[in-house]
């Protein structure tokens, strides 16, 4: 089930009786356990029936003494185990092996009016278990899967979308190469930046720059565009500026996007549909930014690309102090790189 599906099954009242939420995106384990902690019951029946465990502080035993309790005053109880992946499972094949696992006795025939989540974050719950099987039988399992980081700008639109809000192509993809593809660290910055505009109102770059701290002038994006042209002037202007503010403009940051910027240049050269939307699809960008790979393409042909894929390695390789011959300082090392890929 996708998460749609899921907050769709909770907000009509369709509650499994046990869940496991797990996976290396946080994001999407949050949302939905926090639909049920907030939603399921209300303010007068939590007192009573709603129950938050942490992993690191909870046991199997307790655990399970709280979701054999019945409810009271109200037709369900929920029992929440955040950060589950410091649950004390058991050693690997302990379940494989005890007939009289309590965990298994209980998801057996686990309370038809017990809500048990268990919130299993930052990684994958082991799938031989048989917990997990039992879990997968009696209740739900959601794997929550990180998302590509081509396609981070897009859900940036839909989730302005969502909150009332339009974006600009060229912003969700200024906040997509700065802020990565935690989706909980950009929606956490999406909603500071949407109390300080209107709803309804499209959001621009210098919305981004006011409010989340990124210049819409000497960023990543506008290094690539500068790039694309051969704009000797306009790179060393934005290098200048990183190198003055190097806090805000880390270099695995610039080099893992200018990384991923000519893969996808190679890929345009590889390209067997070259119309804007097989670019895109190919690209997995926006077709509004087919345009700027085009022209990267025309300035930078295969052998060139290969070899500035092989620039950004060793200049990756020197800040980690290998074969550095000489100075490792952010703003000369981004300075020669930018020589050698733009001649």
């Amino acid at each position: 089930m996708t998460v749609s599906d899921i907050l769709k099954d909770l907000k009509a009242r369709k509650f499994k009786p046990v869940y496991l939420l797990h996976g290396e995106e946080s994001y999407y384990i949050d949302k939905i356990s926090d639909y049920i902690e907030h939603h399921v019951l209300s303010e007068a029946e939590k007192g009573f029936n709603q129950t938050v465990l942490y992993g690191k502080d909870s046991d199997v035993i307790g655990i399970l003494n709280a979701a054999k309790r019945y409810p009271m005053m109200s037709d369900y109880q929920v029992v929440l185990v955040k950060e589950a992946q410091e649950l004390k499972w058991g050693k690997e094949g302990d379940d494989d092996k005890k007939s009289g696992d309590p965990m298994l006795s209980y998801l057996d025939n686990p309370l038809s009016s017990t809500i048990l989540v268990f919130c299993y974050r930052h990684g994958k719950f082991d799938k031989r278990k048989k917990v997990y099987k039992a879990i997968e039988k009696k209740g739900l399992v959601f794997e929550s899967v990180p998302i590509h980081e081509t396609k981070v700008a897009g859900w940036i639109e839909s989730f302005a979308g969502e909150k009332g809000y339009k974006i600009q192509p060229q912003a969700a993809a200024l906040m997509a190469e700065y802020l990565g593809s935690d989706l909980s660290k950009v929606s956490n910055e999406m909603e500071k930046l949407m109390l300080n505009v209107k709803p309804g109102h499209l959001i621009n770059t210098t919305d981004i720059q006011n409010n989340i701290g990124i210049s819409k002038d000497f960023n990543v994006f506008e290094l690539q565009n500068a790039i694309a042209k051969r704009d000797a002037y306009k790179v060393n202007q934005i290098i200048n500026y990183f190198a003055d503010n190097p806090k805000n403009n880390p270099i695995p940051l610039i080099l893992g996007a200018l990384n991923s910027y000519f893969t996808k240049i190679l890929k345009y050269h590889y390209a067997s549909d070259r119309s804007p939307q097989g670019l895109a699809r190919e690209l997995g960008v926006a077709p509004f930014f087919v345009k700027d790979y085009e022209t990267a393409g025309r300035n930078y042909g295969k052998e060139k690309v290969f070899r500035v894929i092989s620039y950004l390695r060793e200049c990756d390789l020197k800040t980690k102090g290998v074969d550095a011959s000489g100075n490792t300082e952010q703003g000369e090392l981004m300075k020669e790189l930018m020589f050698k890929i733009i001649h």
